[in-house]
């Protein structure tokens, strides 16, 4: 499929450094689950790609895509964005595919309407660095039901209130933490910013 330049988002102003910038940023949000870390931060020049995303895609899954993605990483896109597939195929080369359990990551418009979490992969005991990411956009990081995490990276406990994630999201993700090391890994995204929710942390959901 051809890619309309004449919708092209621009990508990095510094390539190499902004997405050392952001991949940092990504790795601190795995290591203190349930943190809001801002990746807009690591990008406080780039007005372009700001103004050229509009609201369409939030900057944070959008830089975040653009700094960890390549040619041998999979990308689906639950709800088909020919902008946000563009950016991704021109600037990181990034393959996409229509087969979530194909996927290496994956970005969801919705998360009301999101698939279940199996039909991502979930990685195997041999090879459970294979499982899925996911950047699952929400309406606020702040303002939805407050759940209590524990794992690595949380001091005994910390509690979280994203919104927009059904109670059955988070029973399928309950369901996963007994395949660890197999599992997959969330960020929730808004905006300029994200919580990073790695495989290895429990949530208590009733």
């Amino acid at each position: 499929m051809q890619i309309d330049t004449t919708t092209l988002v621009p990508g990095f102003n510094d390539t190499v450094h902004d997405a050392q910038r952001v991949f940092r940023a990504l790795l601190d949000a795995l290591s203190r689950p349930g943190g809001i870390v801002a990746i807009d931060a690591a990008l406080p020049d780039n007005h372009a790609m700001r103004d050229a995303l509009a609201g369409r895609v939030p900057l944070a899954a959008f830089a975040s895509l653009l700094a960890i993605t390549d040619y041998s990483t999979p990308v689906h896109i639950e709800r088909e964005d020919k902008v946000l597939g563009d950016a991704l195929r021109f600037h990181a080369s990034a393959p996409l595919t229509n087969d979530r359990r194909e996927a290496a990551f994956a970005y969801i418009d919705d998360a009301r309407t999101m698939p279940a979490l199996d039909a991502f992969s979930h990685g195997e005991p041999e090879s459970p660095e294979d499982a899925a990411t996911l950047f699952i956009r929400v309406p606020s990081l702040t303002e939805g039901e407050p759940l209590v995490w524990r794992g690595p990276g949380i001091a005994e406990s910390r509690t979280v209130a994203i919104a927009g994630l059904t109670r059955e999201f988070w029973h399928q993700r309950a369901a996963l933490t007994a395949l660890f090391p197999c599992g997959i890994d969330c960020y929730f995204v808004t905006g300029g910013a994200l919580v990073g929710l790695p495989r290895t942390t429990h949530v208590e959901v009733n």
